[in-house]
């Protein structure tokens, strides 16, 4: 049984398509079996939401008279980078508000930064404008300073090199009598708490672990808007061990996203501070993954139990790029709160919103049964058998 792009498309558009969750396919297939099911079901959502450093914009500010070729430019004093066009900049999610009175006071309170100006983007919210230029016989103009809301750019395009991890580290201290400050979360010493970040069985790369759907080109669900896979993500690194379904051990496949900031919804898009470590974005990724044959299916009813991750010690390994970890352990274990490590329990806190991820799920499959949102087929693969080049220091 072979079904194509066209067909799920067609059925899409005339609002005849099956659509589940997956979440909700597990028991589906349960109930029907597979081949059965692969016939019926034309399309699964996943999702995930969570933080991803890896995010950031580009904005277009059009042109003042007179004109000003920005050299330096900060949005409500977040570092933009210039090094683009005349009005044009990109804000990094991760980038920190220019002498942050908190972390002057308060060393590693990080409270505003580049995610949180994202969010008042999205959220309508009027900000600051403040840009320097050295001035040219074009661009004459050295200096603005005025305020905007995103209804005043001419574009705001979300761009993300790195999204959605196709698995992750376990996060834990245990070889350090101090408290660690991540991008993790802070890690209790002694091993008295465990961090991870994903939406497990929800989660886009886990349901489709060697990309026969997911690739450049691909329709997916920003924050609300309609967007796309515009390439790799950074650091995409399928070469990994595997489990017996598929799915990575570790940290593998990444996505590179894009949509419209104008059409997204603000309770997905949520600037974050980690103490100690500075501000990322909190985003909402909703993937479709057309059932074109049973074998594309059978990974989306994969359940949080077979999903393994690795538990690394943030005190020791991590930060010298050690390849030994403590053990794994599946998301079910995970979302019970607390997981035993070496006869030792120890309290587990999610940095991903699975309750959020459910809700993206299943805006997104609302929207496909409605006939509003059609998929697209990728004109690339993602890379099946690439490998992650350490920076070598000479």
């Amino acid at each position: 049984m072979m079904k194509t792009y066209d067909e799920i498309n067609k059925k899409i558009e005339s609002q005849k398509a099956v659509v589940l969750t997956a979440e909700e396919v597990i028991d589906y297939v349960d109930k029907k079996g597979l081949e059965a099911a692969a016939k019926e079901i034309d399309v699964v959502t996943t999702a995930t939401f969570g933080p991803m450093c890896s995010s950031g914009c580009f904005l277009n500010f059009g042109h003042s008279k007179p004109k000003i070729k920005m050299q330096e430019a900060w949005i409500d004093d977040v570092s933009a980078y210039c090094g683009v066009a005349a009005v044009d900049v990109y804000l990094g999610a991760t980038q920190l508000v220019h002498n942050d009175p908190a972390n002057m006071y308060f060393p590693g309170e990080f409270r505003f930064g580049g995610g949180h100006v994202i969010e008042k983007l999205v959220a309508g919210e009027k900000l600051q404008l403040f840009a320097l230029s050295y001035g040219t016989d074009c661009y004459p103009r050295k200096e603005i300073r005025t305020t905007f809301d995103i209804n005043d750019l001419n574009q705001a395009i979300m761009t993300n090199p790195r999204n959605c991890y196709q698995n992750y580290n376990l996060a834990i201290n245990c070889a350090s009598d101090r408290t660690l400050y991540t991008y993790l979360g802070v890690l209790k010493p002694n091993m008295r708490n465990l961090t991870y970040c994903s939406a497990g069985q929800l989660s886009p790369l886990l349901n489709d672990p060697y990309y026969k759907t997911i690739g450049v080109g691909t329709s997916i669900w920003l924050a609300g808007a309609h967007g796309h896979v515009y390439a790799e993500g950074t650091q995409h690194c399928s070469k990994v061990e595997r489990s017996e379904n598929g799915v990575p051990m570790s940290g593998s496949g990444t996505l590179a996203l894009t949509a419209n900031m104008k059409d997204m919804i603000p309770k997905f898009v949520r600037g974050v501070s980690f103490t100690g470590y500075g501000i990322s974005l909190s985003l909402g990724v909703g993937v479709p993954i057309p059932i074109l044959n049973s074998d594309i299916l059978k990974h989306t009813i994969v359940r949080d139990r077979d999903i393994f991750a690795p538990i690394v010690d943030y005190s020791s390994d991590y930060p010298n790029r050690s390849s030994n970890i403590l053990g794994r352990l599946n998301y079910e274990e995970l979302k019970k709160g607390e997981v035993t490590i070496e006869g030792k329990k120890v309290e587990v806190g999610s940095l991903s919103s699975y309750s959020l991820a459910v809700e993206i799920a299943n805006l997104l499959k609302d929207e496909i049964t409605k006939g509003d949102f059609i998929l697209s087929k990728p004109f690339q693969s993602l890379a099946p058998e690439q490998g992650m080049k350490p920076l070598n220091i000479k």
